[in-house]
């Protein structure tokens, strides 16, 4: 079962992993080396973890039944003892609340190192008095903060000479407190607990009330602050329903500080908004006028402040109250005031209560996720990216004393880079200006997961309204990601090759593969249109105008290719904009390809020169006949150009094609891969089956014209039987679904990644069946199409690389299937993510948008370049090959962002049919 599982996993896990893989990698994660302090240069590049994420890792380890040491970066692993480890000055891992993490605030006990029977230790030497300083006050103005705490238990904190017994006292979590003298009467309030105040100070109180979980010391979060013109201070969080912190646990703690319209305020309470969040809920909320601000320059983390601290002081050192704990993932975001330390396009735009409901859920979810923190400013939400985000695993530690002193070397945390170690294992470097950078490997989820999805009759649990708007939130920031990938490709095509047919992106060269028509350019527009990149669309629609000519093309070029292509894309940037200019360059290009219909049996030619005295002819591979896919995937467009232009040639020629094709009977609605095109009455070429556009096309055709025409359904819904019952087969060990070819007879168990596209075709087919959805013909479409969906996405998850090859040979032995022997290269090819994209508009599971994300990521990853994105020569070599292809930008790109984007109005159901190329084109009636 998927269940709300999958909303707090897909949430926590945006560029994450889940746990099925890391269990897959025990054993190389017994050759990393881990130290308490941060890794060398050598030990991020074997791929160095974080603290935070070290302690996961252990956790599954230990599931398992192995261990995972912490050794000092100078010591060498040896297979000695656990007793000799820690004599040796080994230590040993303790567990995810250890208090071997980095940051602890507060005295620990100091005893020697001491090992029970399973490894733990019982306690360990740590500095006392550790605390961290930010170098301002985070409420100088207006502001939002966001924190982990961890409580240690009372054993961990006691001096080495105290006995074991309620000690519980006040813990302090972050402070700004700065009065020093309470008979001034300038300093604020007077705290029962610490003493004159001024500022705020986040804390720990014991609770004695009532506990619903045995022996467990657990405590209040609050916060105290100073108002003018009152001696008591202020504390919110007593709300009686308010998460309680348990010792031994992390909380999640945030506050928000916002100037209000107290208009807008019950009885004018105040101009501010104070709000306390744990465990994400509400735990009290307060409105003040003239809150009193301390007069410090920077805020404690882990204990307030010493009069020792207080410049000018006279006093003697006064007693501090610490933490006697951990803090991790500190995020601070400012929302303005007037003493601003950024820009208000920086700022985090909270104005109502719900926001910071919304806000704090959000980061709750999040949890030490960076990359999630990071994002949240993508998920719809109003929050920006945080102007401080501190992890506080140690790896900051720039004096390698275990002292947080003087944390950052600039006067401010507005411009800080820090390196931060992923759960991955990826080095992320944290521009708080910027953008993240990856600059190591990505490991792949790996396969074998889902298979309640295997057989295709899973259905998903309903979700809750709640359930819902998290998910589609969780997509709105993966499709700003790959819209960034969108821009990447885009930006690296416009610099080096503006108007060439194709970039090389690791060359930067360029290539004029389709005759020198700007063949990226144009079926990129559509892509440009629908992700907003209007500036790009337009600049791209002045090229058109000003510098496409086809009489200048040179040689002949595939008819199909620039069917789907150019005049796919011409039909569709038209469709979407209304710019005339694409209608007046696709009637120029389709007068010119009809020159390939000129034949005796009216099978088209496949290829033609653009010319105006061009010929039209065969391919040379192929000469005395035509390909099945390509003279069957050109209806689409040519009816849409016949439509806009009035010129009904172009309808009447290709669907003559096709209704000639269509009397040759077959048995099975099967046809060959060749078709003889140069007699009078066209014929089969060869004995050879594979699935292709022609079947895609006899659904789409239907359904362009109305779901008038149905021969054409007829015809596709045979085909699909035909497959069904001769072509599917079932694999072993896993019984994965596959289509298979026939060849001269004799069935060859293999499957191109082309054919993926079936999935999604199927389900459309099934959804928009004559008979209905419920019929026996739409249901076994519908189960095959999700069959295949789930074999095409296990060819990327089960690939090392997380990409899959071009084709895959099923075998029947040890494994499912193998990549092909004469083609493991990758072509960043879209039809597996085409196949999602329509199963999850269809029925809204969400499993296709997961799916799809992790192949966006190997995407990203594996075949990114300085300029745009490279094919693949071996998806388990993973060397880039130098060329990207169109359809990259056209399709690929398209259907990924659409799968996590609805903010669009295709509508497949209803309005519009996609042409092979992802070029949407609305239907004839509309």
């Amino acid at each position: 079962q998927i269940g709300w599982g999958i909303v707090r996993n897909a949430v926590r896990l945006v560029f994450g992993h889940r746990k099925e893989h890391q269990q897959q990698d025990f054993d190389t994660i017994d050759n990393l080396r881990f130290t308490l302090r941060g890794s060398s240069d050598k030990d991020i590049a074997d791929g160095g973890m974080s603290l935070h994420d070290l302690n996961a890792q252990s956790h599954l380890l230990k599931a398992e039944g192995e261990s995972l040491q912490l050794v000092h970066e100078e010591d060498p692993i040896e297979d000695t003892t656990e007793e000799d480890k820690v004599s040796e000055g080994y230590e040993v891992y303790m567990g995810e609340d250890s208090t071997t993490d980095y940051f602890f605030a507060g005295n620990i006990k100091s005893t020697k190192n001491e090992v029970d029977k399973s490894g733990r230790l019982k306690a360990v030497t740590i500095p006392a008095q550790k605390y961290a300083t930010l170098p301002f006050s985070v409420e100088s103005n207006p502001f939002a903060l966001s924190m982990w705490v961890y409580l240690s238990p009372r054993s961990e904190m006691m001096d080495e000479d105290s006995t074991l017994e309620d000690s519980r006292t006040t813990r302090v979590i972050l402070s700004t407190l700065s009065g020093e003298n309470q008979e001034d009467s300038s300093v604020g309030c007077m705290s029962d607990i610490f003493g004159p105040a001024k500022g705020i100070v986040l804390y720990a109180q014991p609770d004695y009330g009532d506990s619903s979980v045995e022996n467990e010391a657990q405590y209040r979060i609050l916060l105290q602050y100073a108002s003018a013109g009152s001696k008591s201070c202020h504390n919110i969080g007593l709300n009686r329903d308010a998460v309680l912190a348990s010792e031994g646990q992390w909380v999640h703690v945030s506050i928000f500080v916002t100037r209000v319209d107290n208009s807008q305020i019950e009885d004018d309470e105040g101009d501010e908004r104070i709000s306390l969040y744990v465990g994400g809920d509400l735990a009290g909320r307060g409105y003040v006028t003239g809150r009193l601000r301390s007069n410090t320059s920077g805020t404690l983390i882990g204990r307030t402040r010493d009069a020792r601290d207080v410049a000018g002081s006279k006093q003697k050192s006064i007693e501090y109250r610490g933490l006697g704990g951990r803090v991790g993932m500190l995020s601070f975001w400012e929302i303005g005031g007037p003493e601003s330390l950024v820009s208000s396009a920086e700022r985090m735009q909270i104005k109502s209560m719900d926001d910071e409901d919304h806000v704090t859920r959000a980061i709750n979810r999040a949890a030490f996720d960076l990359r999630a923190i990071q994002e949240l400013s993508l998920q719809g939400l109003i929050v920006k990216e945080p102007n401080l985000l501190y992890t506080f695993d140690g790896k900051d530690d720039k004096i390698g004393d275990g002292q947080l002193h003087d944390l950052y070397d600039l006067p401010t945390s507005m411009d800080i880079k820090e390196v931060i170690m992923g759960k991955d294992g990826t080095v992320r470097i944290a521009d708080m200006n910027g953008d993240p950078v990856l600059v190591h490997e990505y490991v792949p989820l790996g396969g074998f997961r889902y298979p309640e999805y295997r057989d295709g009759n899973y259905q998903p649990p309903k979700w809750r309204d709640t359930e819902r708007e998290e998910l589609d939130q969780l997509a709105l920031a993966r499709s700003v990601i790959v819209k960034k990938a969108m821009e990447h490709a885009w930006s690296g095509y416009e610099r080096w090759c503006w108007g060439k047919d194709e970039l090389q992106p690791l060359s930067n060269s360029c290539n004029d593969n389709f005759g020198g028509m700007g063949a990226t350019l144009i079926d990129s527009l559509s892509t440009l249109w629908l992700f907003g990149m209007k500036e790009e669309f337009y600049k791209a629609r002045d090229w058109v105008r000003d510098s496409l000519n086809f009489y200048d093309v040179e040689g002949g070029v595939s008819v199909f290719e620039t069917t789907i292509r150019v005049l796919g894309g011409l039909l569709s940037a038209y469709d979407l904009s209304g710019e005339p200019v694409f209608k007046w360059a696709a009637d120029d290009l389709g007068q010119r390809l009809m020159k390939a219909f000129k034949t005796k049996s009216i099978i088209p030619y496949g290829e033609v020169e653009l010319d105006n005295e061009g010929a039209a002819y065969n391919t040379a591979w192929h000469s005395n006949s035509a390909v099945l896919a390509e003279l069957g995937t050109l209806q689409v467009e040519f009816r849409y150009l016949a439509k806009i232009s009035g010129r009904i040639e172009y309808a009447t020629e290709v669907m003559r094609a096709l209704d000639e094709l269509l009397k040759i009977d077959t048995h099975d609605g099967l046809y060959p891969t060749l078709i003889h095109n140069l007699q009078l009455k066209p014929s089969f070429a060869n004995d050879e089956i594979s699935i292709g556009g022609f079947y895609e096309y006899l659904l789409k055709i239907w359904l362009q014209g109305g779901k008038a025409e149905i021969k054409y359904r007829r015809a596709y819904d045979r085909a699909m039987k035909g497959i069904m019952d001769k072509l599917v087969h079932i694999s072993r060990p896993s019984y994965l679904t596959y289509v298979a070819e026939l060849k001269n007879g004799k069935i060859v168990h293999k499957m191109d990644h082309l054919t993926c596209f079936l999935g999604g075709n199927l389900a459309l087919g099934a959804f928009t069946h004559p008979d209905g959805i419920k019929s026996s013909e739409a249901q076994r479409q519908l189960k095959t199409g999700k069959q295949l969906a789930y074999t095409c996405y296990q060819m990327y998850a089960r690939s090392d690389s997380g990409l899959s090859p071009e084709y895959v040979d099923f075998r029947n032995g040890k494994h499912d299937f193998e990549k092909g022997r004469n083609a493991p290269y990758y072509l960043l090819r879209p039809e597996v993510s085409e196949t999602m994209f329509i199963l999850y508009h269809l029925t809204k599971d969400p499993v296709y948008r997961e799916w799809g994300w992790e192949i966006f990521q190997a995407i990203e990853e594996q075949t990114k370049t300085d300029s745009a994105y490279a094919a693949i020569k071996d998806v388990d070599t993973m060397e880039k090959d130098d060329r990207m292809e169109s359809f990259f930008m056209a399709e690929t790109l398209k259907y990924l962002y659409l799968l996590q984007n609805d903010n669009h109005t295709i509508d497949l159901l209803n309005t519009h049919v996609f042409n092979t190329e992802a070029h949407p084109l609305k239907i004839l009636s509309l």
